[in-house]
């Protein structure tokens, strides 16, 4: 019998016959049940509201995860296959070797490095291993990815791919299996971590007289060899090349978000508030899908999921919204051995010589004239992980050491289980226990807030469990470089089996972790939020002290996107005023550059300007409004200038102060190297060929594949202060416009819970629904994102039903 939520579907759909009728050729099947094929029967029911978001349901995990696999399939059918082919390790094999796999997070490698670090994945069958193992996941997470890729596969079946991208991929086929997605869900768990190494893991060879593996950094000091060395090493590196070294290592400041969460008391409702505005690609692997899943009496959530998980990652459910933001935390450590010689061998505890493991992977490798070879490739690995050959990171295989890494996230899949158990949650509170229970949050905070007024801020993902004091006795000078001047410790191998082993408490999921005692997390009424700086400051008033280093660093600067984030919310509760639901998601589109508003202090930057001499420019920057909105007419030239003004004490004349991190550092210096900062970002400006009164949204415009020019608000994010933080990196679209947009605001969302009891949810996904450029459904958002609006995401059936386009009832295997 179907249930009463299936049924209310089904009627809405008969009620409104013209809006179902209305979707998009490749929708499909309409209303009709197909017939059952062979195999697992499954059967969901997708409802498709306005702007193609589906919503799921079902009276079975297998079935969820069926209608959820089939609406993916359906909106991103390209993306998907692109997941399955890197996570079997054939890209190579179809793509050809040279080919680049941009992640557009952290990876970023040729399908031949990639696919050999794979292959060897298979060869070693790391996530068979995991899924029979306590690290592995439950019994309703295997049946949702088991149901998920069968809903792939039907849709395959039942329709024709007429997206560009892989409508004529010979290779796609309805074949994708569970464990598919179990290692693309593996390999999403490393992008933190391994992810960043694939290259270096690949490329890892023993020294040579031609590559001995020490750092070419244009340094005139060697690698220290002594702790007491470290000092004047780091000394020599430049602010651009520790900027580097974070971003190689993996705390890339773009790969961000910004979270807030105003509770009870200082809600206008009396009830919780939540904007979450994760910073991810626009285009690429980890993109995100709009839906809702729902089992009847059990289980009711809505928002949004990176493409390859069956479950929500970002939303919220009738008590709790949540959302997420990078951590500072490193989720690996790397361990130097020193060698006897040039060559694998090592020495171990107790005087020991081992010899790191060679293994080698055979790839297949499509040729010019389409025939296929194999091509071998050799891995290094010691006990704690692989080696790795990285002389930028200080972690070249030299002739006296080499390193290798011992990866958190590598060591468990309970990631899709830790997401299922938060969309369970009754409170904010709640949602930190299933949270913790599931033991698989890979790589992010988790910011909430719930019906009854409380709000959370957590850092409570996977962190290998390595405490101050470990760092202090296994530090080599070498990992002491690595701790000084990036805050990642390098620890000694010889000791990595014993003194140096990662710990283990008693309240972890698993060993080898922190568990929540030793994470950081606040719960209170008044606010909290998170932009991707460390846990120390989630409101004004709030310091989380004590914690490891690995996780984050205490008592250290905000960047100006942390410090606007918090100055929305400081300014609205001024004077005993309340955050509304309207206001609080008005600061998405407030587009405030918190940078300018503390340069142009004292008309500081004005006097900056006016010693270039380039009074046109200066007349167009006096003249800024100081946002970043479609119609502010100098942002470009202040973006330019922030992307080259020096740094610390070069630029402000009062320091930061840890009493007071939200309003400092501050006091733009005048002097010579400021003004020749500006004078060079006024001259780029003239050499791109951009008039210095052009509006910025003539200029900061949709990047997407297949999106129109659309003219964007917000802007650079940690640099210039925008909330609303936007980026151009290998954008796919418009490339010929000055900042065309491909990495920023994407899955936006706006949930208040009122104080009649019920909710409010309000989204947008700024590069839209479907990626196939002819469908109505993969632009129709950016438009709206562009114009500073907003989606009214259906939550209740009778939201679904006045939304309502298209159902289709979903049965089969």
């Amino acid at each position: 019998m179907r249930s009463p939520r299936v049924l209310s579907l089904l009627a809405a759909a008969l009620v409104l016959p013209a809006l179902a009728a209305a979707g998009p050729a490749d929708a499909g099947p309409g209303p009709e049940t197909a017939a059952a094929a062979a195999g697992p029967s499954y059967h969901a029911t997708i409802a498709i509201t306005e702007h193609g978001i589906p919503h799921i349901t079902a009276d079975d995990w297998g079935s969820l995860g069926y209608g959820s696999g089939y609406a993916t399939a359906r909106s991103s059918i390209c993306n998907l296959a692109d997941t399955v082919l890197t996570a079997r390790g054939q890209r190579s094999r179809y793509l050809g070797a040279t080919g680049r796999y941009l992640d557009g997070v952290s990876l970023d490698a040729s399908n031949l490095q990639v696919d050999a670090f794979v292959t060897d994945l298979h060869n070693r069958k790391v996530v068979e291993g995991l899924l029979a193992s306590p690290a592995g996941p439950t019994t309703r997470a295997r049946e949702m990815v088991k149901g998920y890729t069968a809903g792939i596969n039907r849709w395959l079946r039942d329709n024709t791919i007429t997206d560009p991208a892989c409508a004529d991929a010979t290779w796609l086929k309805p074949d994708a299996t569970e464990l598919d997605l179990w290692y693309g869900v593996y390999m999403a768990n490393l992008i933190a971590s391994s992810g960043n190494f694939v290259k270096e893991i690949v490329e890892a060879d023993p020294p040579t007289l031609q590559d001995p593996g020490l750092p070419d950094l244009g340094l005139k000091l060697p690698l220290p060899t002594t702790k007491e060395e470290v000092p004047a090493y780091a000394a020599q590196l430049s602010a651009d090349q520790r900027e580097e070294l974070l971003r190689s290592l993996g705390q890339d400041s773009a790969f961000g978000s910004n979270a807030t969460a105003i509770g009870g008391d200082a809600s206008s409702t009396g009830r919780g508030l939540l904007l979450g505005n994760p910073h991810f690609p626009w285009g690429g692997r980890y993109k995100f899908t709009q839906q809702q899943l729902t089992i009847p009496g059990v289980y009711d959530v809505a928002g949004a999921s990176l493409i390859g998980s069956p479950v929500v990652n970002i939303g919220w459910n009738k008590d709790v919204a949540w959302s997420h933001t990078v951590s500072t935390a490193y989720r690996f450590t790397p361990y130097e051995y020193f060698t006897l010689g040039p060559g694998p061998l090592y020495l171990s505890a107790n005087g020991l010589i081992r010899k790191a493991e060679r293994r080698w992977v055979d790839v297949e490798v499509l040729q010019p004239d389409g025939s296929v070879t194999n091509v071998r490739e050799d891995l290094w690995r010691t006990p704690q992980g692989y080696v790795i050959d990285s002389p930028s990171q200080f972690m070249g295989w030299s002739p006296l050491s080499f390193w290798a890494i011992r990866d958190a996230n590598a060591e468990h899949l309970r990631t899709i289980d830790t997401f299922l158990g938060m969309g369970e949650a009754t409170s904010a509170s709640d949602l930190l226990r299933r949270q913790d229970a599931g033991g698989g949050m890979p790589w992010v905070n988790t910011t909430a807030a719930d019906r009854n007024g409380e709000v959370l801020y957590a850092d409570h993902s996977v962190v290998p469990n390595v405490s101050n004091a470990m760092v202090t006795r296994c530090l080599t000078p070498v990992g002491l470089l690595l701790k000084s001047v990036a805050g990642l410790p390098g620890l000694n191998g010889l000791l990595a089996d014993g003194a140096c082993a990662w710990g283990t408490d008693s309240d972890a999921q698993r060993p080898g972790i922190f568990g929540p005692v030793n994470l950081p997390a606040v719960v209170r009424r008044d606010w909290v939020m998170n932009a991707n700086d460390s846990y120390w400051t989630p409101n004004d008033k709030v310091r989380l002290e004590g914690y490891a280093g690995i996780i984050g660093c205490e008592r250290c600067a905000r960047t100006m996107r942390t410090r606007m984030v918090q100055q929305y919310v400081i300014d609205q509760l001024a004077g005993g005023g309340s955050e509304t639901p309207e206001s609080l998601r008005g600061h998405e589109y407030e587009n405030r550059v918190r940078a300018a508003e503390v340069m142009r202090q004292d008309g500081r930057l004005d006097q900056v300007c006016a010693q270039t001499g380039e009074t046109a420019a200066c007349a167009v920057l006096a003249a800024w409004d100081g946002h970043s909105d479609v119609d502010s007419v100098g942002t470009h030239l202040f973006e330019a200038f922030v992307e080259r003004a020096p740094t610390g004490a070069n630029l402000w004349t009062v320091p930061f102060n840890a009493a007071d991190p939200i309003n400092t550092p501050r006091g733009l210096r005048t002097g010579p190297e400021v003004v020749k900062a500006m004078k060079a970002a006024i001259e780029s400006v003239r050499a791109a060929g951009v008039p210095f009164d052009a509006p910025w949204g003539s200029l900061q415009v949709a990047g997407d594949r297949g999106a129109p020019a659309y003219p964007l608000g917000g802007g650079d994010g940690d640099l210039a202060g925008n909330a609303n933080a936007l980026a151009s990196r290998h954008p796919a679209g418009n490339t010929g416009a000055y900042k065309p947009v491909s990495y920023g605001s994407s899955h936006i969302q706006a949930v208040s819970y009122l104080a009649d009891g019920s909710v409010d949810a309000r989204t947008i996904l700024t590069y839209s629904q479907d990626e196939d450029p002819a469908s109505p459904w993969s632009s129709d958002q950016t438009a709206l994102f562009s114009q500073e609006k907003w989606v009214r995401f259906a939550w209740t059936p009778q939201q679904i039903a006045q939304d309502l386009v298209r159902t289709i009832d979903l049965a089969g295997s």
